[in-house]
């Protein structure tokens, strides 16, 4: 399915709820007062309207034009990842874990084949050409093309904006969530996460949903989406702000992208893992450097998955984008 996007005035449901943000609570370093810094942006400026041709229906879909000004769809770890969101699962890419430099695209099947010795004679003759020492680790991502149906769970985009819009969260945590979670089917990860937001049980329940032998309303989108909403609005965004706070990094907005995939971390690793990571190299400003940099920070519980995550979610808007036929200076 292909979409074409056209903007309109009038946003449907965001229309009616048009909440504001404010930053928090600043202090003033020459008065040593607090000021509050109102933002007059609503909940859905990055919402324009799309009409999807399956449904002949004008419907929602957040557009955040700060992926082109940024220059997202240039950096390596981002188009590594779009590579293997269309490749199929019978190719992988050889690449460096650190910098996801694309070496080769192999077949799974003959890669499966090797010997462990052989496997490691490969690895090591890959570093040998790069001059790289054994501290860098060559990694065969395989492709997640059958995992990221981009057709299929932008269908769930319109209600997941309005049900977060309507729970007062920003709407960009919701397709965020959606492209990157469960975007093919309903299916339980590793850890016991569920549903089309990926919620754990202690978590739904602490949202008051009901997940027992007999239902499971994880399932349920509208209940889903309001437990993660409510996650995000009362757990995630104020443990983003008290780290950052504990490493004095101040005059940020909520809207900034960098804060957002800040977010994104903590609804994935919890905010402690997040912290940890973050304390391995000690930021002192807020902006995209500080995700680069999360990218390669390691702790016991904050490695391989969690360093991916907001490189995922970058890879994967853009991506829609692209589906969506959205040029980039749009």
């Amino acid at each position: 399915m292909r979409f074409l996007i056209i903007i309109f005035v009038f946003l449907f449901a965001c229309s009616n709820n048009a909440t504001t943000y404010s930053k928090p609570i600043a202090k003033n370093n020459d008065s040593l007062t607090e000021k509050k810094i109102e933002e007059p942006k609503t909940l859905c400026h990055n919402v324009v309207g799309f009409l999807n041709p399956k449904t002949n229906l004008n419907e929602n879909y957040v557009l955040d034009r700060s992926l082109y000004h940024l220059k997202l769809d240039t950096v390596a770890q981002v188009k590594f990842w779009r590579n293997i969101m269309k490749l199929h699962e019978d190719s992988a890419i050889v690449n460096f874990a650190g910098s996801r430099t694309f070496i080769q695209k192999i077949a799974v099947k003959d890669w499966n084949l090797r010997p462990d010795s052989l496997k490691k004679q490969y690895r090591d003759s890959v570093r040998l050409a790069y001059n790289l020492d054994s501290t860098n680790r060559v990694l065969i991502t395989t492709g997640k093309k059958f995992f990221y149906d981009f057709d299929k769970t932008s269908q769930n985009f319109h209600n997941g904006i309005n049900c977060f819009v309507e729970n007062g969260v920003d709407p960009w945590f919701a397709q965020a969530i959606l492209l990157i979670e469960s975007p093919n089917k309903l299916q339980k990860s590793n850890a016991g996460a569920y549903g089309p937001f990926q919620l754990m049980k202690d978590v739904a329940r602490l949202f008051g949903l009901k997940v027992n032998k007999q239902m499971d309303e994880r399932a349920d989108f509208e209940r889903s989406a309001y437990a993660s909403s409510s996650l995000i609005k009362t757990v995630c965004i104020p443990k983003a702000h008290k780290m950052l706070d504990s490493l004095n990094i101040t005059g940020y907005s909520e809207q900034d992208l960098w804060f957002r995939l800040l977010v994104m971390h903590v609804y994935h690793a919890g905010s402690y893992n997040v912290q940890s990571a973050l304390f391995t190299f000690r930021p002192t400003q807020g902006n995209m450097d500080l995700i680069y940099k999360l990218w390669q920070a390691q702790t016991a519980r904050f490695k391989n998955a969690s360093q991916n995550y907001s490189q995922l979610v970058l890879a994967a808007m853009l991506e829609m984008n692209d589906r969506a036929m959205i040029a980039k200076n749009y």
